[in-house]
């Protein structure tokens, strides 16, 4: 080699130059191969990639570059999800329209991602925000409401009153909007819905069938959608106590089997009953009022102080006319689950026994643990939820819960009260319709019209896309688009007359949930897909992202898949048939007794002679804090583009795929990427050191191998063999590991070429040895190609090969020589290990013997008398007793 030092930074950039002009990873739909597709979770265009996406484009990029190798077509593209809230707030901010903000990050972030020689299709790319792929998007809006599956009606909704809009349940922090930090309110508004709910069974059951899916994912997503089977029980109500006579309160249960440990009824701020009874109650109606000022998140309202008013009407305990049970308004009760009301059996469920604990209501135990004597069995302030026999409860004492269900539902469903049954089976899902409609501008216009003759009008096709106008103002709060003078007003495609476009834009998980069918043909114009395109390409083979999208993108882009299947988009059910979530990046964080945060760039480590790491920043001492993920609030971020210019995007990437198995979470540190940094080029060395052993090597292959040609054949293929297996498996981590151990043993072989053994030998300069060698270098080259993709290049090139190393085939494996035709066992003496022992795989007791009985630390250990025993356990381990 011309240098003993790899310069990365004129590498790459030359080799990235060359794969751009020879367009080498550009995919042709027309290619007859076997497909495979693999894609990264598209980013957000923030305007900076961070070392998170470093990792998930590298992961990606290693199983691209590898299938492309082994023969499959693939494809590999990227684009932005480029519509949301935040360049909105970069506009009111820095005064900027929100296209410019979003385009300009969209060239920024291509930019920095180009530098990490990621073998993408940028001749896909596509950005959510343009109208040429919204346009499609809106068309898929109006044939999902033809088909059913896009209604408009009333539901809660989040509502910042400052900045008018409504909010997502993650956007409600504590109570409070995101972006104004006002408190939100629960509103009843006029919504666009997708009819996920037609699916809820559906998406439930084919979580089965994606073996290739992590199981904690599955596991997320069935809690979501959250089948529950039980009983819709008819309450009777005491009108004396009820506003306006009302007789009867339905409740969804699935723990029939505790009618006997109710102590409450709760409903719903939101229900119909709360409603009346507030009408003629002023505090009652107070407390409904604080309810709705807090988020309508599940999560948010599990963990909230349980509250509860008491409206004095009392429900009859449907097994016995004598009990009555107080019916409180609760504030953890949601209406849009079940029937907004439930009966509390708190020695059973813990929100009801932190609920009875606060208001003084008691506990009846009605399930006793197995082996624990009911007489002494009590509930304090842990509910119990486990299995067990049935107690305090009458006629259900000493059934299992199963059995008392069924006997629960099985009587009252023979009893009837106004010629209906008292309770039916019912099955019930958490999964709610999915609201679209958000009050924003940078979002995908609804293509409705609202006409005050015609009603609900959607545009014609003929007239998509409606794109959103350039011309808006973000001076006061709300929707620019209710705002602008112009826009909203137009004629009604049916009557002519004055109407009004729909101002609400769609969530931009919308924009989300269909990208990977838009990447098989994105120059289409006529429609969303090329049907027999996209059914040639889906589903993703494999599909890498972070496990925060395990639930809301990955359920709506399984719901989108089964929309557009039923209008005629795709031929297909599930998009995804791999899953992979990545851990995420993580450093220490670095700070004062002030609570400011320092960058890792301005801090200093310093080891004391007690062994302690020291931190200071600017002279001063610093706090070192906890390990946690990479945030721009706690300033612990590293700059991608700092690490490509000091160290080289080989190095980040190998650093990244090396340090930690790729499902856990990675903590950046120098040491670490420095020691990446050496292990290049020590192989950038090795390689220019095994290639002039090489260079003399015949051309042909040579019919026999002397042993030393052998042993490295040997270790060739059987770290092919291994990197090939786990690549597969993603388990990168353990593909570097093989990685590192063939390097050594290469860098052992030529090493003994050096040597007084070596020499006298003679087999390692054989025409057959130098062979191996060239066949050796050739594969280790390959192997890290994927990983290290400018050092490969660079590389492969110094070993005289004529082609690109992106593009040479996979190496061929020969699994003859992974067979090992010896084995070495461990030899001890009176039971500890002295040496080892290499016999033929086949040898006979008696031959492991003998073959022991040579060895000189057993010849030692004996002193010339004959041994007391020889225990051969064949294949495991040889015990001599002296």
């Amino acid at each position: 080699m011309a240098t003993d030092r790899y310069n990365a930074a004129e590498a790459e950039a030359r080799w990235q130059k060359i794969w751009d002009e020879r367009g080498i990873f550009a995919t042709k739909n027309e290619d007859v191969r076997n497909k495979y597709y693999v894609l990264e979770m598209f980013p957000y265009p923030s305007g900076r990639i961070h070392m998170g996406h470093v990792r998930n484009y590298t992961m990606g990029d290693v199983v691209a570059r590898v299938k492309r190798a082994m023969g499959f077509d693939v494809l590999h593209p990227m684009g932005w999800d480029a519509f949301g809230m935040p360049a909105e707030n970069a506009a009111i901010e820095r005064k900027v329209h929100p296209k410019t903000w979003t385009y300009d990050n969209i060239a920024a972030m291509k930019k920095q991602l180009k530098s990490m020689g990621l073998s993408l299709d940028w001749s896909r790319e596509i950005a959510t925000c343009d109208p040429a792929y919204y346009k499609h998007q809106q068309k898929m809006f109006l044939d999902f409401r033809r088909d059913g599956l896009v209604e408009r009606e009333n539901r809660k909704v989040n509502w910042d009153p400052v900045d008018q809009t409504v909010l997502a349940n993650e956007q409600v922090i504590d109570g409070r909007g995101w972006r104004s930090g006002a408190l939100v309110e629960q509103r009843e508004m006029s919504q666009w819905v997708f009819k996920i709910t037609k699916y809820s069974q559906e998406l439930l059951d084919a979580l089965d069938t994606l073996d290739r899916w992590p199981e904690k994912v599955r596991l997320m997503q069935k809690n979501w959608i959250g089948r529950s089977e039980g009983l819709l029980v008819r309450f009777a109500l005491d009108q004396k106590t009820t506003p306006n006579g009302e007789s009867e309160l339905e409740v969804f249960t699935t723990r029939p089997d505790t009618l006997f440990g109710a102590k409450f009824m709760a409903l719903a701020p939101d229900h119909p009953l709360a409603a009346a009874a507030a009408a003629k109650n002023p505090a009652l109606a107070k407390f409904i009022e604080e309810c709705r000022h807090r988020g309508t998140a599940q999560a948010e309202i599990d963990t909230a102080e349980k509250l509860g008013f008491d409206t004095g009407m009392k429900a009859v305990h449907p097994f016995d006319a004598s009990w009555q049970i107080p019916v409180y308004v609760a504030n953890f009760i949601l209406m849009d689950y079940g029937t907004g009301a439930i009966f509390g059996c708190p020695a059973h469920d813990q929100r009801d026994l932190d609920f009875v604990n606060k208001y003084g209501l008691g506990n009846v135990p009605v399930v006793c643990p197995p082996d624990v004597d009911p007489k002494t069995f009590v509930i304090t302030d842990t509910a119990y939820d486990g299995d067990g026999r049935m107690i305090n409860s009458r006629f259900l004492d000493g059934m299992t819960i199963a059995q008392a269900k069924e006997e629960v539902a099985r009587r009252l469903e023979q009893e009837s009260r106004g010629n209906r049954p008292v309770a039916q089976r019912q099955v019930n899902y958490r999964l709610r319709d999915w609201g679209i409609s958000r009050q924003r501008y940078w979002g995908c216009p609804i293509p409705i019209i609202h006409c005050g003759s015609c009603g609900v009008v959607p545009v014609p096709e003929n007239d998509l896309p409606v794109t959103l106008p350039d011309d808006v103002t973000f001076d006061r709060p709300g929707n620019p688009l209710d705002h602008h003078p112009t826009w909203k007003n137009v004629k009604c495609p049916q009557c002519g007359g004055p109407a009004r476009r729909e101002t609400d834009t769609m969530d931009t998980f919308v924009d989300s949930s269909w990208y990977f069918e838009r990447f098989t043909d994105p120059w289409i114009r006529t429609a969303p897909t090329d049907v027999p395109m996209v059914n040639a390409w889906m589903p993703v083979d494999q599909y890498i992202g972070g496990i925060e999208h395990a639930i809301l993108h990955l359920l709506y882009s399984r719901f989108f898949t089964r929309a557009m299947k039923a209008t005629g988009h795709v031929g297909l059910d599930e998009p995804f048939a791999g899953l992979f979530t990545q851990g995420m990046v993580v450093h220490e964080t670095y700070g004062n007794k002030k609570g400011e945060w320092f960058t890792p760039a301005d801090v200093k480590i310093r080891l004391k002679p007690n062994g302690k790491r020291e931190a200071r920043y600017r002279g001063k001492i610093a706090k070192i804090g906890a390990i946690e993920k990479m945030s721009k609030s706690k300033k612990n971020t590293i700059d991608p583009d700092e690490i490509i210019a000091t160290y080289g995007a080989d190095v980040a990437r190998w650093f990244m795929l090396s340090d930690s198995p790729p499902e856990r979470d990675v903590e950046w540190t120098e040491r670490g990427v420095q020691g990446a940094w050496r292990f290049a080029q020590r192989l950038w060395r090795l390689v220019g050191e095994a290639g002039e052993i090489a260079q003399s090597a015949p051309a042909g292959r040579p019919a026999t191998f002397t042993p030393a040609a052998l042993a490295l054949r040997k270790a060739s293929h059987r770290a092919l063999a291994e990197v090939t297996a786990d690549i597969e498996k993603l388990h990168f981590n353990v593909c570097v590991a093989h990685i590192y151990e063939f390097a050594n043993t290469l860098n052992a072989v030529i090493g003994d070429m050096g040597s007084d053994e070596g020499v006298q030998n003679g087999e390692i300069a054989t025409p057959d040895f130098r062979w191996a060698m060239r066949e050796a270098v050739n594969v280790l080259v390959q192997l890290f190609a994927p990983m290290m993709p400018h050092l490969a290049e660079e590389c492969w090139a110094s070993l005289g090969q004529a082609t690109l190393v992106a593009q040479a085939p996979w190496p061929k494996l020969e699994p003859d020589l992974l067979i090992e035709t010896t084995i070495t066992l461990p030899v001890q003496i009176n039971g500890k290990k002295r040496a080892d022992v290499t016999v033929p795989r086949d040898a006979k007791p008696a031959e492991i013997e003998a073959a022991v009985l040579a060895l000189d630390a057993v010849k030692k250990a004996l002193d010339g008398k004959p041994p007391k025993k020889v225990i051969v356990v064949p294949g495991r381990i040889v015990n001599v007793v002296v």
